[in-house]
């Protein structure tokens, strides 16, 4: 079942920010239970362990028309860059976006 396009995502040490189109008939929120759902059961296996991995809740921001898609992946896979933890995107291993080169030049 196809849930959502991907645009662009990054994975912080302590959350991810992902830009996605919604696809079918699941809304965000089952999108995002599904989402932390499967990936502590497989974060929980594979540290040997249980119980929660990610917070409760969410934070969400749909984009307005005047919002172009690529800026805002751009902004998305520059959070690394923000938070101080490489000096260049292309550095920080956790990241992907449908426009590569458009993002690192």
């Amino acid at each position: 079942m196809h849930m959502v396009d991907s645009f662009a995502f990054v994975i912080m040490p302590d959350h991810l920010h992902w830009l996605i189109q919604l696809q079918g008939n699941l809304g965000l929120s089952e999108i995002v239970r599904r989402l932390k759902g499967s990936s502590a059961r497989g974060i929980n296996l594979k540290l040997g362990r249980n119980g929660a991995v990610w917070q409760t809740g969410f934070h969400d921001h749909a984009l307005r028309k005047n919002e172009d898609i690529r800026d805002v992946a751009r902004y998305v896979v520059a959070n690394p860059l923000r938070a101080g933890l490489v000096e260049k995107i292309g550095d920080y291993p956790l990241w992907d976006a449908a426009w590569l080169g458009v993002l690192e030049a």
